[in-house]
């Protein structure tokens, strides 16, 4: 098996996705903030600024809290690996990779929730009040969130019979083009949900510090140097695996499927496009949004439940 070529292409192609998604993540950041610095008739620092803000955070001296314990020195490795795995994993240039088979739905919200358990844990760990004030609103955030994240994936698995992403978008891209009436409500609740998920606005705004907004920043104010460095990795890395869940749920055409080698360079080049499309987007719709108060989430996200719910209801009453 390890002699045969196309195991062996399938390993590199696999190896070069791993390298893509953690090297393109800081990128896909600096453009969404590039894009609302044009959007608000400012220069910018540049697309390029997460990597230099990496650089000097990974060469800075650490500072610690006397009582932080070893659980607030791994939550940062642990929180970079699973966002690193959850982007890794997701089909975004082919369908057949080796690790594609483990990008199973379920599984993916999982990853995410331990991420997101740890961090809680750790932003309590030191006994500070944002810290513990962080924490509380972003379980409250992930409450409302993951079962409207389910409902979408959900009708997507029922149109592909599968729970893996692989064969959702092997269905969906691959085979005759159908307009899914359900996909647009899950489509609707998703983008909501990746707001939420992501801190930005208006359930959350990653550019302050302001007490009685701040819920991600909350949790991250005691950690410095190289330990922010991967918190801050990891955030640009689970912005960029949920795109790509959008891509590969709702537009997945340009994926390479199985065994087709040669499609894979065009496969990267319409990731380029579709993520520089999806950053600009973003962008747009948290320049004309206002952030809204921490009251109003679960309204907010439970609009997104209920339509994620009315999707898979459509889908079932009329199996479109």
């Amino acid at each position: 098996m390890i002699n045969n070529p196309h195991f062996i292409l399938a390993i590199l192609f696999q190896l070069t996705q791993l390298l893509l998604v953690v090297l393109a993540a800081p990128l896909l950041t600096g453009w969404v903030n590039q894009c609302q610095a044009w959007l608000q008739n400012r220069s910018g620092a540049g697309v390029l600024q997460p990597y230099r803000v990496l650089h000097k955070l990974f060469h800075k001296d650490m500072v610690l809290a006397h009582n932080a314990s070893w659980l607030f020195r791994l939550t940062p490795y642990v929180v970079f690996a699973c966002m690193w795995l959850a982007a890794a994993i997701i089909p975004i240039i082919a369908v057949d990779l080796p690790f594609s088979g483990a990008a199973d739905v379920i599984a993916l919200v999982g990853v995410f929730a331990l991420a997101r358990m740890f961090i809680s844990l750790a932003a309590m760990d030191v006994g500070t009040a944002f810290g513990s004030m962080g924490a509380r609103r972003e379980m409250l955030v992930s409450f409302l969130a993951e079962p409207a994240l389910l409902m979408v994936l959900f009708t997507a698995s029922m149109i592909s019979h599968s729970t893996q992403l692989p064969g959702i978008v092997d269905a969906l891209a691959h085979h005759q083009f159908v307009l899914y009436p359900s996909m647009g409500f899950a489509a609707l609740a998703f983008g909501i949900v990746l707001l939420a998920e992501n801190a930005r606005i208006p359930v959350d705004n990653p550019g302050t510090h302001l007490e009685l907004t701040m819920i991600h920043e909350a949790m991250i104010l005691e950690y410095s140097a190289r330990h922010l460095a991967l918190i801050e990795w990891g955030s640009s890395l689970k912005l960029f695996a949920y795109i790509s869940i959008g891509i590969a749920l709702f537009i997945p055409h340009g994926i390479a499927e199985m065994g087709n080698w040669a499609g894979l360079p065009q496969a990267v080049g319409f990731l380029v496009v579709k993520m520089l499309l999806a950053g600009a987007a973003l962008s747009l719709l948290e320049i004309v949004t206002a952030k809204m108060r921490i009251f109003r989430a679960p309204e907010f996200l439970g609009t997104a439940f209920l339509l994620a719910v009315l999707g898979l209801l459509i889908h079932f009453l009329l199996g479109a």
